[in-house]
């Protein structure tokens, strides 16, 4: 029985372990990629079950993490004696000289040590992963995001995700949008969806110290966390300024917080002085991390009218008790579940964000119900769902 068991746990471990994962960047820089990245990395670690005596001979105990663009040195948390990966890394002054080491130690490591599968972290690298792990007949995976996959992409890129034996992504309008682009299966996709952390993102009263800082007081406060760019003006942040008038008539003490950096902002600021509105709009700026939940709980609402391939924003919003109102033709029908959790409206219709805005501020709808929001959010992407999925994936046999 104890040999059986053994046994067991060590043809699981070679399933799970026997991986290798290629990255673009992870480690130094941020957004929203990097950190889907680190929560995989997070849950796999997670998951594994730690190798009791490996049995089959030129089997890695460690899964292989190339990454392509982070050095050595990089804030790695996960770079530790008991991890369960090892990682290389391949930035070079050189971008050419950095990817022909890169599949160089793919190459290699895919002769000796013939894993399960390669788990490919971004578009930018499948087409250099199919092309070492097809005439090795060693299955791909390909995971997706968002934007990166929703336009007709160079063909050898179409066919490195057409080759793949899964493609992962965030939501089923992402997979939608890449398929039409791309001429993609559906049967491929595997959806796997962005995790909200609900130890970090927490319910509390106002912090007085930001209302006083913003000019809050006595204030009903809208707010949405976007990046201010003019090459990517569809967060819906114009489209809110210009729905203020309709809600000031109903909520006079309405102010809208805006957080976020970029070169759109003085279009925005422009904006909101001819509509005579710039006293209600505060632009915060930058706000760091670890200061974004204090700012989710001085607001009474977050809006994001917008085009999202999933919208993490929105699960941090209802994380912290906060009703949500986002786009009705995106990916943020995830986080919202089709609606039950909060307002879809059409992202560049002013009318209907307006009276989403007046309908949340009222407070009488279900959708307003923090503690039912925050548990509802939570049970599908908190952190334990995210890492069974993540799991369930893995376990997947492939061909």
């Amino acid at each position: 029985m104890l040999l059986q068991q053994h046994q067991k746990l060590d043809q699981k471990n070679q399933d799970q372990e026997h991986l290798v994962w290629c990255f673009l960047e992870v480690f130094s820089g941020e957004g929203g990629i990097q950190s889907y990245v680190k929560n995989l990395l997070e849950a796999y670690q997670k998951n594994i079950i730690p190798i009791q005596s490996p049995s089959t001979r030129n089997i890695n105990p460690k899964s292989k993490v190339l990454i392509l663009r982070d050095f050595p040195g990089c804030s790695n948390p996960f770079e530790t004696p008991s991890s369960p990966f090892e990682f290389e890394y391949f930035k070079s002054q050189n971008p050419t000289w950095g990817r022909i080491k890169l599949a160089t130690a793919l190459l290699t490591y895919l002769i000796q040590y013939r894993p399960q599968r390669v788990l490919c972290g971004h578009i930018n690298l499948a087409h250099l992963v199919q092309t070492i792990c097809q005439p090795l007949g060693i299955p791909y995976t390909v995971l997706t995001y968002g934007k990166e996959v929703w336009e007709p992409l160079p063909k050898k890129y179409q066919k490195a995700l057409q080759n793949a034996d899964q493609i992962w992504t965030i939501s089923r309008y992402s997979r939608d949008q890449a398929c039409i682009a791309n001429q993609l299966n559906p049967n491929q996709f595997q959806m796997l969806p962005c995790m909200v952390d609900g130890e970090l993102f927490t319910p509390s009263p106002k912090p007085q110290a930001l209302i006083k800082r913003y000019g809050l007081q006595d204030a009903r406060v809208l707010m949405t966390v976007a990046r201010l760019w003019k090459g990517d003006p569809y967060k819906g942040v114009d489209v809110t300024i210009r729905a203020l008038s309709q809600i000031v008539q109903v909520f006079p003490d309405v102010k809208y917080l805006v957080i976020g950096r970029g070169d759109d902002q003085p279009r925005l600021q422009e904006l909101a002085q001819d509509l005579g509105v710039s006293d209600r709009v505060v632009f915060a700026g930058f706000v760091p991390t670890e200061e974004l939940v204090d700012h989710y709980r001085v607001c009474d609402g977050y809006v994001m009218p917008s085009q999202e391939g999933f919208g993490i924003v929105y699960l941090e919003a209802m994380a912290c008790e906060k009703p949500v109102i986002a786009g009705d033709n995106d990916g943020s029908a995830e986080p919202l579940q089709d609606g039950k959790l909060g307002w879809q409206v059409p992202h560049r219709d002013v009318d209907a964000v307006a009276q989403a805005c007046i309908e949340l501020l009222k407070g009488e709808d279900q959708r307003c119900n923090g503690p039912w929001l925050r548990q509802q959010s939570l049970a599908s992407f908190g952190k334990p769902a995210f890492q069974n999925r993540v799991q369930q994936l893995l376990q997947q046999k492939v061909v």
